[in-house]
């Protein structure tokens, strides 16, 4: 079993130097098209292939955590020097981890077979009577929405990007940098588009997919796929990313409605992840509660020692690891989980510790573990063979329904913004103290001004413990600051474009027409 998961990830890195090398040039085929387009088969692996430059677009260098979580967030690290210049902002220091995440290169791999796939899959609708209508149909609002949801991510890290709609028959042309307004303007337009014909549940019987997808079965892409809830739950985050909150209370309305036919509940238990829990997927039936994300499913040989939050934040005894690369230091912990009643994390009047290893483990040492997510698979009993399979996770309910508290709490409708900060507050907190949430109780500690300062406050310091380590922070904090506007220094980084990443070295030496993010020139 060591050897074939080895010769698979050997396999993988193989494809991702190609496609590096690909990018490099200034023209290619990026697959020899021949004998494709073809077949029912090429179309799945067309939009498969999508799915997969996505998934490894957010894993690479475990981009999605130092993006979003380590960047200016709650983590700090005991020795890695690069990521200790990440946390502190220094994002012109000269290690090899920080130029490559300020390559974009990935992300337009994505954009580029997105494009090839919406130019060529009617190809195989006229060649191949086995792909129906229907299936094109989903398949091309799946691709639609990932190309959007590429650009989104791009646009918040780096702020203006080139635009490119069009494969241009495989060449990768020298392109400027087009205006984020008008990007994000673009992708909110496209998930819309892809939300209006894509189903809640796939191989379910619903009448915007019926029979079974690609031969296979509701629980094989159960969170596996993008869905019509999927699309509202980001449309939502992208609404919120341009400050457009009635169109935030719009879409999670629709999610929070219809929750019920897309297969969502809210969390019940404050262990959000284990091998059984919300972060973890196998290809028995992953989560629909994974709203959106992609997984790293064991049985599917996608299981891997980095990509995953696990490799930066878990070590011994959990792992073969003396110390984590990332921590969430002692004193940050205490002043963000501040509740005796708080199932992820608490500590009593009298001192004692609960909810132990539930988000921390080991909180009395020297580096305590943040062991919310911890999906591992043990290979052979080897304990030195660790694999991790946790997901990542875009977007789930409970994120959703504080998008909403927030937005409601922006525009002034404060009673349905406590209640939204109620309704997942009722499933982390109760009265006894011990951290274990009571669901058959309503006695929990509600929201309440003198306790929890204004309610937008509550809703991001909510979001804050919710959310560690799903790569929320940074975003948050830069939404946060801009609906408060009392902190000059954060509002400096944002009025100067701080916020965002420096474009890589290598992207300006080969592309004549970029400019340098001024904040970083």
């Amino acid at each position: 079993m060591k050897k074939i998961i080895l010769l698979s990830l050997c396999f993988v890195v193989v494809l991702a130097g190609s496609c590096k090398k690909a990018l490099e040039i200034s023209s290619t085929r990026v697959v020899n098209e021949t004998n494709y387009w073809n077949t029912l088969e090429d179309a799945r692996a067309g939009i498969m292939g999508v799915y997969g430059l996505t998934r490894a677009a957010l894993a690479d260098n475990n981009g999605h955590w130092i993006y979003g979580d380590v960047r200016m967030g709650s983590f700090e690290s005991p020795i890695r020097q690069d990521l200790k210049a990440i946390v502190r902002n220094d994002l012109n220091a000269a290690y090899p981890v920080i130029n490559q995440l300020s390559n974009w290169r990935r992300f337009y791999a994505v954009v580029n077979a997105a494009n090839i796939f919406l130019e060529r899959v009617k190809e195989v609708k006229a060649k191949d009577a086995r792909y129906t209508e229907n299936n094109m149909n989903v398949d091309i609002a799946q691709v639609r929405f990932l190309r959007a949801f590429a650009y989104f991510y791009m646009v918040r890290i780096w702020g203006d990007v080139p635009f490119i709609t069009s494969s241009r028959d495989g060449s990768f042309e020298n392109r400027p940098r087009s205006n984020q307004n008008a990007i994000l303007e673009f992708a909110q337009v496209e998930m819309e588009t892809a939300a209006l014909v894509l189903p809640y549940l796939y191989s379910a019987g619903d009448i915007q997919q019926p029979g079974d997808y690609y031969a296979q079965s509701r629980q094989r892409w159960s969170g596996a796929l993008v869905r019509k809830l999927s699309a509202y739950a980001m449309l939502a985050e992208v609404a919120a990313w341009q400050g457009k909150y009635a169109d935030v209370i719009r879409y999670s309305r629709i999610v929070i409605t219809d929750m019920n036919r897309g297969g969502l509940s809210y969390v019940s238990t404050p262990v959000l992840t284990n091998r059984d829990g919300l972060f973890f997927t196998n290809s028995n039936g992953a989560n629909d509660n994974q709203l959106f994300g992609f997984g790293f499913v064991y049985n599917n040989q996608d299981a891997s020692f980095a990509g995953n939050l696990e490799s930066l934040t878990l070590a011994s005894p959990t792992v073969n690891k003396n110390i984590p690369d990332i921590y969430v230091p002692k004193d940050s912990i205490l002043s963000i989980f501040k509740e005796t009643n708080d199932g992820r994390f608490n500590i009593d009047t009298t001192g004692a510790v609960h909810a132990d290893n539930v988000y921390f483990a080991g909180f009395l040492n020297r580096y305590p573990i943040f062991s919310k997510v911890k999906a591992i698979l043990n290979a052979e009993n080897d304990p030195s063979f660790r694999l991790f399979s946790s997901a990542i996770l875009l977007t789930r309910l409970e994120e959703v329904t504080l998008l909403r508290a927030e937005a409601y709490a922006v525009l002034g409708e404060t009673n349905s913004a406590i209640s939204d900060l109620n309704t997942i507050r009722q499933r982390r907190y109760n009265v006894d103290q011990m951290g274990l949430t009571n669901q058959s109780s309503t006695d929990f500690v509600a929201y309440n001004v003198a306790r929890h300062g204004p309610v937008i406050e509550a809703i991001f310091k909510e979001r804050q413990k919710e959310f560690m380590g799903e790569g929320h922070r940074f975003y948050d904090r830069v939404r946060y600051e801009k609906i408060k506007q009392n902190n000059p220094q954060f509002m400096q980084l944002i009025n100067t474009g701080g916020i965002y990443w420096p474009i890589s070295r290598d992207l300006i030496t080969q592309n004549p027409l970029l400019t340098q993010n001024s904040y970083w020139k």
